[in-house]
C-alpha cells in the first residue's frame, strides 16, 4: 500500500522525466516508482547523494543513457541505491545481478526488487570474491559500475564477470588522456579492447570495452588492491 507522500513523489518524478523520449509510459511510471522508493529510503539509509527529485533526475537520466548498450544479461558492481541497474532492468528487461558490499544497501535493493517485481537479484559481498565463483565468472553479457572508482580499477572489477563478446559500459565524466590510455591498456591486460567513447551531454561519456579473450585467472586481485594499485597507472 502506498501513501499520499509516496504517490506525490512518483508524480513529480514522472513529470520531470516527461521529456525523456526514450521511455515508454510504463517505463516512466516504473522508474518514477523506483525513484520514490529510493528518495524515501534515503532518509534512513545513505543510498545516494540526491536528496530530492530535482537532484535525482540527472542520476536517472545518466542511468537511462546506458540502455542502448545492454543485452541479454547484466551485472552491476557497487550497486548502492540501484543506479544504473534498476532503471536499466526496467528498460531492458534482462536478468540482472546487483552486487554491493554494504548490507543496508543490499537490503534496500532486495526489497525494491520484490516491490517492483523485477527480474533481478541483489547480492551482498565484494565483487573481487564473486568474480571467482563459477556462477558469475565469465557469465554476463553486459557489466556496469557507476561512481565506484577510476576507470582502470572499474575494468578490473567488471571484466572477469563478462563472457567473451560481452561489453563493459563505464560511465565517466571528464577524462584526462592519462586515464584514457591507462583504461585502454588495462582492457588489453584483462582480455578486452576499448572500442568506443560515446560523448553525452556536457562532460559525460561512456567508455565501451568489448571482451575478446578470457580474463587471466589472477584477476581481479585481492580485495582493495585494484583501488590501491590501478592497472597501467
Amino acid at each position: 500500500m502506498t501513501t499520499p507522500a509516496h504517490d506525490e513523489l512518483v508524480a513529480q518524478i514522472q513529470t520531470a522525466l516527461g521529456s525523456t523520449s526514450t521511455l515508454s509510459e510504463t517505463q516512466r511510471l516504473r522508474i518514477a516508482q523506483y525513484g520514490a522508493l529510493l528518495l524515501t529510503a534515503n532518509r534512513r539509509v545513505n543510498l545516494t547523494g540526491a536528496k530530492d527529485v530535482e537532484a535525482l533526475i540527472p542520476h536517472l537520466i545518466d542511468s537511462i543513457s546506458v540502455a542502448p548498450y545492454v543485452a541479454e544479461s547484466l551485472v552491476d558492481i557497487g550497486s548502492g541505491g540501484g543506479l544504473p541497474a534498476i532503471p536499466l532492468n526496467i528498460m531492458c528487461d534482462v536478468p540482472s545481478t546487483m552486487i554491493d558490499a554494504v548490507g543496508k544497501k543490499t537490503t534496500f535493493l532486495q526489497q525494491t526488487i520484490k516491490t517492483l517485481g523485477l527480474n533481478a537479484i541483489a547480492l551482498n559481498g565484494r565483487a573481487e570474491a564473486f568474480a571467482f565463483e563459477a556462477a558469475h565468472r565469465e557469465t554476463y553479457t553486459t557489466a556496469t559500475a557507476r561512481a565506484v572508482a577510476i576507470a582502470p580499477t572499474v575494468l578490473e572489477y567488471l571484466m572477469p564477470f563478462l563472457k567473451i563478446g560481452g561489453k563493459a559500459i563505464l560511465q565517466r565524466g571528464a577524462l584526462e588522456e592519462r586515464e584514457r590510455q591507462a583504461t585502454a591498456d588495462a582492457a588489453l591486460v584483462l582480455g578486452g579492447r576499448l572500442v568506443e567513447e560515446v560523448h553525452l551531454e556536457g562532460t559525460r561519456r561512456l567508455l565501451i570495452v568489448v571482451k575478446e579473450h578470457a580474463t587471466p585467472i589472477r584477476f581481479p586481485r585481492k580485495s582493495g588492491v585494484p583501488a590501491k594499485r590501478p592497472l597501467c597507472l
